[in-house]
């Protein structure tokens, strides 16, 4: 036998006997670290196989509600959206809270659908992109049941140039100041709304319009 295979072999003896001492010392927690592992794994399969059954099945009563709103049944509309604000999965209990204030909405009920749009706007647990569409829907119905006060307590905050709504709080309180007389404050807000390079364009046409209601208002008053 050469002398490097001799070495190989005894390196080959050691290798091997570290290996037994390493497996004697760890051998349960390397066993213990791989069911975890397996365990862990299907744990983890098991839960977004639950999730998107539990999501799929939330859709689709949001669905089925949406359904009964755009055929007129408000009244069973509602029942489903309330059914799926208590127990709905994910983000259909925030989407239904706001459903059915649009639901109130449309049936003539704009003094609940205002309280339920703040209700959605004070819920810290909600995403603030939807707490702040629900500040922006409650404006806009404050436009014509409310005063211009309570226009610009939900609108004016999201008015600021670096607000992704600022335009649709800028019309909001536009439309609350034109409504109020104050036609130079109008007009002020729909020309921001014209001059934002990143509105819109049907914002921008619709201020486009105001502003030329503006002028003509102000041309009858001096008139």
């Amino acid at each position: 036998m050469s002398d490097d295979s001799f070495i190989r072999e005894v390196e080959e003896e050691l290798r091997s006997d570290r290996l037994k001492k390493v497996w004697n010392q760890f051998g349960a927690f390397i066993i213990g670290a791989a069911i975890l592992i397996v365990v862990a794994t299907a744990a983890w399969r098991g839960w977004e196989y639950y999730s998107e059954r539990q999501a799929s099945a939330s859709g689709d009563r949001f669905l089925a509600a949406l359904n009964l709103a755009n055929e007129g049944k408000s009244d069973e509309a509602l029942t489903a959206l309330q059914a799926l604000e208590d127990d709905g999965y994910g983000a259909y209990p925030v989407l239904a809270r706001m459903r059915a204030a649009t639901v109130l909405e449309e049936k003539g009920d704009a003094a609940g659908a205002v309280a339920a749009f703040d209700e959605v706007a004070a819920d810290g647990s909600a995403p603030d992109a939807v707490r702040d569409m629900a500040r922006i829907r409650a404006a806009y119905i404050l436009v014509d049941t409310g005063t211009a006060d309570q226009v610009a307590e939900r609108a004016e905050p999201l008015s600021a140039d670096t607000s992704p709504l600022r335009h649709a709080a800028r019309e909001a309180l536009g439309l609350a100041a034109w409504k109020d007389g104050r036609l130079g404050d109008s007009k002020v807000l729909f020309q921001q709304i014209v001059d934002d390079l990143n509105a819109p364009r049907n914002a921008k046409q619709r201020a486009a319009i105001m502003l030329d209601l503006i002028k003509s208002s102000g041309e009858v008053q001096e008139g």
